[in-house]
């Protein structure tokens, strides 16, 4: 589970192994969809992707 850390007024995402590979593999599954990189990089750009955040 990703988390937000805050030092010297900047926030830094840390995220988990786990969290990595799902962002990969919704990656690997949408691009196949698309021929060119303006094409993905358009659909991820309004895309909202959300990732939890440790508590």
């Amino acid at each position: 589970m990703a988390r937000i850390i805050e030092s010297g007024g900047r926030r830094i995402i840390k995220m988990s192994v786990d969290d990595i590979i799902s962002v990969v593999r919704d990656y690997q599954r949408i691009v196949p969809r698309f021929s060119s990189s303006e094409e993905v990089r358009s659909f991820l750009g309004d895309t909202v992707i959300y990732i939890p955040e440790e508590v």
